[in-house]
């Protein structure tokens, strides 16, 4: 996680090492490139503890290194409850994890997480799907879906949080 006072955001999945690490990668090195890593907070976790500890899922590293993003400084967290409170963006990849942030959530913070996607409307789908059971198109499929989103919601904060 980048260290900074700047607004923040928290990527959610279920386990931390596929969807949401490769959200972080991807919107790491876009925040990277904008020159803002010093002003944008970027952490990723997961709603359950399975993979507390540890790296992301081989075949996702691998898919992100073909498109040149890192994911090895990244290592698996399962969310808590103050994360809601904590970051300006909540963003869960599927609806079955932000019923399960929105479960965590103070009940004033209940609807402060998001879908990622609905930085993307465009691309049709609201959920990103989990490729951890499929083959490896689904995370080159992952990939494809978070670098649609990630641009808007840069864009977002820059207009929201950085003027």
């Amino acid at each position: 996680m980048t260290e900074t006072k700047g607004p923040s955001v928290l990527f959610i999945c279920m386990g931390n090492i596929c969807r949401s690490p490769t959200a972080h990668a991807v919107f790491e090195r876009l925040v990277e490139q904008a020159d803002l890593a010093d002003r944008i907070r970027i952490d990723s976790a997961g709603t359950h503890a399975y993979h507390v500890g540890n790296p992301p899922d081989e075949r996702a590293m691998r898919a992100a290194m073909a498109r040149q993003y890192r994911m090895d400084h990244l290592t698996a967290r399962q969310v808590r409850p103050d994360d809601i409170a904590a970051h300006d963006y909540v963003l869960a990849m599927d609806l079955a994890n932000l019923e399960i942030l929105q479960s965590l959530a103070d009940e004033a913070l209940r609807d402060k997480p998001h879908l990622f996607m609905s930085y993307a409307p465009d691309y049709g789908l609201d959920e990103v799907p989990d490729p951890y059971y499929g083959g490896g198109n689904g995370f080159e499929q992952v990939l494809d879906m978070v670098e649609a989103a990630a641009g808007n919601l840069l864009e977002d904060i820059r207009r929201r949080h950085l003027g």
